[in-house]
């Protein structure tokens, strides 16, 4: 189990097999971010129904991805945008939005460090 500041907030990052969370089945999913207990949590995906004959070569960049999407989530919860994007259609709760983020972030970091804008 790791631990990774989110603006002054740490969260708990746990790696667990699809069994050992039923919220992976309960809700269809393969990761989540709890704001409330401070965990983001993602599934193994080498015990994830219909992955488990995956290539390791695909099975790491996707959890790898996951995780980046479930750490955005964690900053808009922390932000206080998350609780208050309602009355915008919940922007902040967008997957496409988050998933944006989550993809781009390392181009925009590696843009930034480049420009030596850091």
């Amino acid at each position: 189990m790791e631990t990774i500041n989110i603006l002054g907030t740490n969260y708990k990052i746990v790696i667990k097999k699809y069994d050992e969370e039923e919220s992976f089945k309960r809700r269809e999913i393969d990761a989540f971010c709890d704001g409330y207990a401070k965990e983001i949590v993602v599934c193994d995906m080498s015990t994830y129904p219909g992955w488990n004959h995956e290539l390791h070569d695909t099975l790491v960049p996707y959890q790898k991805a996951k995780l980046r999407h479930e750490i955005v989530h964690a900053f808009l919860f922390e932000s206080g945008l998350a609780q208050h994007s309602g009355e915008t259609d919940a922007w902040a709760l967008n997957e496409e939005m988050v998933d944006w983020f989550a993809c781009q972030g390392p181009k925009i970091y590696a843009a930034w460090k480049t420009a030596d804008c850091l």
